[in-house]
């Protein structure tokens, strides 16, 4: 079955680090990579994070330990109007602007944008009433999975789905919110075990190091990926030293069009390209020896070699015990 192409996201996240140059700088780089669509993310830090929550352990060895995941948080929110700004960029550049909302303010906001797409991060995954009014809008939708298993998976298919949002809108992602995920722990396969259990479309959110998970990730069938890129990873910040840099980015991009092309249709058949071997490389039943006409053809007077434009090997049978219409000299094609 001939797939789509695969919708590559470009995922500047909170790599801006607040400043909309560097958004519109980020926004070059997924627009020069190829990638299908950029995404940010849109939050209030207020309404996402308690002053008491703790940052998590890849957050700490990227960002100063004295200062709370609320503080650091807070200093990377996009306001409203730097959304317009941004959405208004990404139109002219012609990327598809795309951005995961944390709180329900923040879905609001993006339904007032005019979002087609609606992107559920991993650690929203158990937020009832967040899924509730997500599902409610009807509009597609793409859910990463991180840290879930698939019970939860499946209550969370079920209240989208019961909200209003019809089960084909819905992509899964597989993903690990490991920063940056070790490879024992990506489980690839359980992309796999989602689709099979759901029936829907599948995808992958990476947060390894390098381009290969994705791309494996590609060759087994997803529709999606999402992966997290900057301008240099040597930036401060949580999520810069597990992102591609400018040039990672295009690479995965070039290499996932490659193998999406070599996948092909899964019709086995002989391609363009090669059918042209075919009378080059097969072979056709030949005179082993000279053969005068009227003689019985056997295995001690035919065989088989290149080229084949002859008989097909494969009439072998037939041939056998036929006579000869006409003289035939060793290594000439036979003919009936």
């Amino acid at each position: 079955m001939k797939r789509d192409k695969v919708f590559i996201i470009a995922e500047a996240g909170v790599n801006h680090n607040g400043d909309l140059i560097i958004a519109r700088r980020l926004i070059d780089v997924a627009v020069d990579a190829g990638a299908n669509a950029v995404k940010f993310q849109t939050f209030k830090a207020e309404k996402v994070i308690s002053r008491y929550a703790q940052k998590a352990e890849y957050q700490c060895k990227t960002i100063d330990e004295n200062e709370t995941q609320l503080e650091m948080v807070k200093r990377l929110e996009l306001d409203a109007e730097a959304h317009k700004k941004l959405i208004h960029y990404c139109n002219e550049r012609g990327i598809m602007f795309l951005s995961t909302p944390f709180d329900i303010e923040s879905i609001e906001l993006l339904d007032k944008l005019g979002l087609k797409i609606i992107k559920i991060p991993s650690g929203e995954i158990t937020n009832l009433p967040y899924l509730r009014r997500i599902g409610s809008l009807k509009k597609k939708i793409i859910l990463s999975t991180g840290m879930a298993d698939l019970e939860e998976i499946g209550k969370t298919l079920g209240v989208l789905i019961e909200s209003g949002t019809p089960k084909d809108y819905i992509t899964v992602l597989h993903c690990n919110t490991e920063y940056p995920t070790p490879f024992e722990d990506v489980n690839l396969i359980a992309m796999l075990t989602i689709r099979d259990t759901f029936m829907v479309n599948i995808g992958y959110s990476d947060h390894t190091l390098g381009i290969e998970v994705p791309i494996a990730a590609v060759a087994l069938g997803a529709n999606v990926i999402e992966k997290h890129f900057t301008l240099n990873r040597s930036m401060e910040g949580p999520d810069h030293k597990a992102s591609l840099e400018p040039d990672e980015l295009k690479d995965m991009v070039i290499t996932i069009r490659n193998i999406e092309r070599a996948l092909g249709d899964g019709v086995k058949k002989p391609s363009p390209s090669e059918s042209k071997n075919m009378h080059v490389s097969r072979k056709s039943i030949i005179a082993s020896t000279n053969v005068k006409k009227g003689d019985v053809f056997t295995e001690n007077n035919i065989t088989t070699k290149r080229p084949g434009t002859g008989i097909n090997p494969m009439e072998w049978d037939m041939v056998i015990g036929k006579k000869a219409i006409r003289n035939f000299k060793a290594d000439e094609l036979i003919e009936m």
